[in-house]
């Protein structure tokens, strides 16, 4: 097996593991965007994300297919995340060659701390699902969480689907199964956004993503039919899992750039 065929099955097992990852909580970025980095240490950074949005898109789109088998969706909250989603995913990803993204890391942890309490201090939190907000306020609220973490995983990425679900189960009432459902369909949209601008830059490795990509989509079935089948309860423990590892990898990288 040649150097060249060893790094290609390395980043197909990580895309495996991070549609397993992404199917059932979001976060699959964590481990892909990292093996990308350091298998091919060559190519350009913007080469690098579309490549990883190629790769996440595939699985994304297996994993939503499930989810909406399982769980009914809610339109009015859709419609108007995934219009905002689109639109600013597609500015982000062209934000990302403009704005310093270090600016971004410091708060992104602070943020992601303050979701892991919030989430630990309430028990019962994303165990029951009893929406809360009227239909028109669920439309708004849900058009400028679309367009915020649209430009946000645009632009940055780590993260996007913990916040979409934190979300939807505090401030919508969603149980974890539903608030993972809704937010998978709105993440296929800020990944679709963010492809449809670096693909006509040239900055996707087309054999390394599609090899990735369908290993991406295995994880992702395999994820989401563990998730649906086991349930909320599962998948609270799996996201305050994610919350842990991404506090504590993003912690170290903020403490780096300022050594």
């Amino acid at each position: 097996m040649t150097g060249v065929d060893e790094v290609i099955v390395f980043l197909a097992f990580a895309a495996f593991a991070a549609g397993f990852v992404d199917a059932v909580v979001g976060g699959g970025g964590l481990v892909q965007l990292p093996a990308l980095f350091s298998s091919l240490p060559q190519a350009s950074a913007a080469s690098l994300f579309g490549t990883n949005k190629l790769s996440s898109i595939a699985g994304t789109v297996f994993a939503a297919r499930r989810y909406m088998r399982a769980v009914e969706l809610s339109a009015q909250v859709l419609w108007p995340a995934l219009i905002g989603a689109a639109l600013f995913s597609w500015l982000g990803a062209g934000a990302v060659s403009l704005l310093p993204r270090q600016w971004a890391q410091p708060l992104v942890l602070v943020l992601l701390v303050l979701v892991a309490v919030a989430t630990l201090r309430q028990r019962s939190l994303g165990l029951v699902h009893s929406p809360r907000l009227a239909p028109r306020q669920e439309a708004v609220v849900a058009g400028f969480v679309g367009s915020a973490l649209g430009f946000y995983d645009g632009f940055f990425g780590p993260g996007t689907g913990a916040f979409l679900i934190f979300i939807f189960v505090r401030v919508f009432g969603y149980d974890f199964l539903h608030a993972s459902a809704h937010s998978k369909l709105i993440n296929l949209m800020t990944n679709l956004a963010a492809l449809v601008f670096f693909v006509p830059s040239g900055e996707v490795l087309w054999r390394v993503g599609l090899v990735m990509a369908v290993c991406n989509i295995a994880g992702s079935l395999v994820g989401a039919r563990t998730a649906v089948r086991k349930g909320s309860q599962f998948v609270r423990w799996f996201f305050m899992g994610l919350l842990a590892v991404m506090i504590l990898k993003m912690g170290w990288t903020t403490l780096q750039m300022f050594n």
